[in-house]
């Protein structure tokens, strides 16, 4: 009888798990143990030692590098420092949380000013927000709140920030493990959101006094813009069906309703999808009109050529990629093992760098 009663205990919890999984919980993908390969290109290591790293910015000589524990590293002539960043709120420690987008300002050089975006806990509850930071001599201090009470949940924070050609600040927002919501205006998770530099909403946004830019998304993770000033987007999908889109304004992306090769009336299917298993995509960036993204689950940098609609590897081997970072034919990422779905090598987490010209004469 208890011989029975253990198979029937284990029978629910894996039906249990099961799901879960399938209403939005931790993407099962994700959780794959990593199989360490040796790296496929010649790279330099810029930085080690990283802790969860989320977000690169460089601006002349110096890189700034969220870590999803807190701080900003910043690196300069191969010198790493972490330095401080005071935040009004205590940053969450739930799975995906913490410090995570940050762009700096156009103005950056003159006024230090940077936008980033974080998950905060108050009262027992969590949220996401995007505030102003300002670089003072030894800390990046939060300035001002432009966007509070984004929803967070377990899992799907969103979190991405880049300034776009128009000089508008957008924002990635997840689901928060609400998928119905995603379809909800009045919702702020599940959203591409778009602002002005100093917080405002655009006159010209697709929904009047909203910051909505675009909805229907599950947890999209990397935007970018091509020459021709199009928005790209990379996004999780569930358990698989990770999507690469165009991004317009005002358009529904389908989540929960549709996903992979689906269609629904009015609703905008991806270019390209990972089908099954996923991606797990992150940031991304622009190299000569294809779209270069970050692939966590996939242990990649993946290459999205728009003409042919294909996806590829441009290199493996360096376990989960959280961000990347295109500047002329250099290529510039961060390795994400130290997550706590990785393998953590020696001295990780890791800055890379790559000539892309040389992946290139590889191919």
């Amino acid at each position: 009888m208890k011989i029975k009663m253990s198979w029937l205990v284990l029978i629910l919890s894996q039906s249990l798990l099961l799901s879960a999984c399938s209403f939005g919980q931790p993407d099962v993908q994700q959780e794959e143990s990593e199989s360490v390969t040796r790296p496929s290109v010649e790279s330099k290591v810029v930085a080690k030692d990283l802790s969860i790293p989320w977000s690169i910015q460089k601006q002349g000589d110096v890189f700034y590098i969220t870590q999803r524990t807190g701080g900003i590293v910043e690196i300069m002539n191969g010198k790493k420092s972490v330095v401080k960043t005071s935040l009004s709120k205590p940053l969450s420690d739930r799975p995906e949380a913490g410090l995570l987008g940050l762009v700096l300002h156009p103005d950056f050089k003159s006024n230090q000013q940077a936008f980033a975006y974080y998950t905060y806990e108050d009262s027992g509850a969590n949220y996401n927000r995007v505030v102003t930071l300002k670089r003072t001599a030894n800390e990046w201090t939060e300035k001002k709140v432009l966007l509070d009470r984004i929803p967070s949940g377990q899992y799907h924070q969103g979190g991405r920030l880049e300034i776009g050609p128009d000089q508008k600040l957008y924002i990635t927002t997840g689901d928060a493990t609400r998928q119905d919501h995603a379809q909800d205006l009045s919702f702020l998770g599940g959203k591409i959101l778009r602002l002005d530099l100093y917080g405002g909403t655009p006159s010209d946004n697709p929904f009047k006094d909203s910051p909505v830019y675009s909805y229907g998304h599950r947890n999209p993770q990397g935007l970018a813009w091509n020459q021709d000033g199009e928005l790209y987007e990379t996004e999780h999908g569930p358990n698989g069906f990770d999507e690469v889109n165009l991004i317009q304004a005002g358009n529904n992306y389908g989540w929960p309703k549709i996903t992979g090769d689906e269609k629904g009336e009015s609703l905008i299917s991806p270019l390209a999808h990972s089908g099954e298993p996923s991606w797990a995509p992150s940031g991304a960036d622009f190299w000569k009109g294809d779209l270069v993204f970050a692939s966590l689950a996939g242990q990649s940098v993946k290459r999205f050529e728009p003409e042919s609609g294909e996806v590829t590897d441009l290199l493996t081997g360096f376990g989960r990629v959280r961000d990347v970072l295109v500047e002329g034919d250099t290529l510039y990422f961060v390795s994400n093992n130290t997550d706590g779905r990785g393998i953590p090598r020696e001295n990780d987490d890791k800055l890379y760098e790559v000539d892309l010209k040389s992946v290139m004469k590889e191919e």
